[in-house]
């Protein structure tokens, strides 16, 4: 290896953990205050997430010597923010947590519940993220309404940022973000004390609602729109992933972060593409580098958990969602183009996109479980046997 070589990888690693890092706080930490955690426990959260990604890339990437990213589901933050507090509180929500990590484990245990994940159509799935997301992304417009002095420079700044920059636009929001709570700070002021890494312990309450309206969505959305594509990513780039040791390992480290508030842990697919491609160095024998210095960007950046939980507490709810309906329009439009995409499943798609999207909870279960169930509901009407399956 060149001596110019390692820099080049250890700042594709490093830029990848600041991208990842400041694209899912804002969702993180939404997702958590609307499950019913404290800003403790959301600080935990937060925290414990970081340490799971930075440690278990690291183990992956050197027992491995690929670039293997461990990240968060994104798209199971959002669905946190669209859920709402289920009965019994956070207490709940973490027994969900816990549920979908059992899952997680369960599958890279089982090659025919791999299956059956495998199964259900991505339009289907994607109509439900889609669904998910969708209320999110609107966020944004009705800042503009609402706290256009706070919200127009975020939502200009990312405008400007997208066309000149684009894997910098969500953190140059967040940073204006910052920058806007700073200068207007809440009547009582910034409380920047007792701002040290930490971790909150929840005892898990298991309930059905819970388990059935978050823990298995989570589960689902995090496989279909998270380890699969990362998956995906590894592979077009000439890499086998070690599938069921990466599903084995997030889904335990999932179960055992989920007491301090840790959403599931799962295979890297956007930062992936950061790590695992020519972009990060020529030689693909050399990228594991990248995903080492990656891991250690996460490891570094846990250590603001508590930082920027507390500043996020001083701001408007609305400006946090804002920058996190930001940073998932883009995961907005490749879900609906993927839920579009085969005509003999779209109406389905559609049918899973507007229930998840409605918000509606039935028997205390969310909208994203009732939305898949509809959507294969859909489909199962439409079904027609061939000639040879009588």
């Amino acid at each position: 290896m060149r001596a110019g070589d390692l820099p080049q990888l250890v700042l594709a690693g490093v830029i990848a953990a600041v991208v990842g890092f400041f694209t899912a706080f804002p969702l993180v930490l939404s997702g958590l205050h609307a499950v019913g955690a404290n800003s403790g426990q959301a600080a935990s959260g937060l925290f414990v997430l970081c340490l799971g990604m930075g440690l278990l890339g690291l183990y992956f990437s050197l027992r491995y010597r690929m670039p293997i990213g461990i990240t968060l589901s994104t798209p199971g933050a959002a669905l946190l923010i669209g859920s709402g507090a289920p009965g019994g509180g956070f207490r709940a929500a973490v027994g969900a947590f816990l549920v979908a990590g059992v899952l997680i484990v369960t599958t890279g245990l089982s090659r025919r519940l791999t299956g059956w994940v495998n199964a259900v159509p991505r339009q289907l799935a994607a109509g439900m993220l889609a669904g998910i997301l969708l209320p999110i992304c609107t966020v944004p417009v009705r800042a503009l309404a609402h706290i256009p002095g706070s919200a127009a420079p975020v939502v200009l700044v990312w405008a400007a940022a997208s066309r000149l920059c684009s894997r910098w636009a969500v953190p140059l929001a967040t940073a204006t973000a910052a920058i806007a709570i700073v200068l207007h700070p809440p009547a009582g002021g910034l409380r920047l004390t007792g701002l040290a890494p930490h971790l909150s312990l929840t005892e898990p309450r298991l309930t059905f609602a819970a388990a059935v309206g978050i823990g298995i969505p989570l589960y689902l959305v995090t496989m279909a729109s998270q380890n699969i594509p990362g998956i995906a990513v590894l592979g077009s780039n000439g890499y086998e992933p070690p599938v069921r040791p990466v599903l084995i390992g997030t889904g335990a480290a999932s179960m055992l972060g989920a007491p301090a508030g840790g959403l599931p842990l799962n295979l890297a697919a956007i930062t992936a593409a950061m790590i695992a491609g020519p972009a990060a160095h020529r030689d693909p024998a050399r990228r594991w580098i990248a995903a080492v210095a990656n891991a250690v960007g996460y490891l570094v950046l846990g250590c603001a958990a508590a930082f920027v939980t507390a500043l996020s507490a001083a701001a408007s709810p609305m400006l946090i969602e804002t920058v996190a309906g930001l940073a998932l329009l883009g995961a907005l439009g490749s879900s609906l183009a993927t839920a579009l995409s085969e005509e003999r499943h779209r109406e389905a798609a559609v049918v899973a996109f507007l229930v998840s999207a409605s918000g509606q909870s039935v028997a205390g279960i969310g909208s994203p479980f009732w939305g898949l169930l509809a959507g294969l509901g859909f489909l199962g009407l439409r079904w027609k046997p061939k000639a040879n399956d009588r």
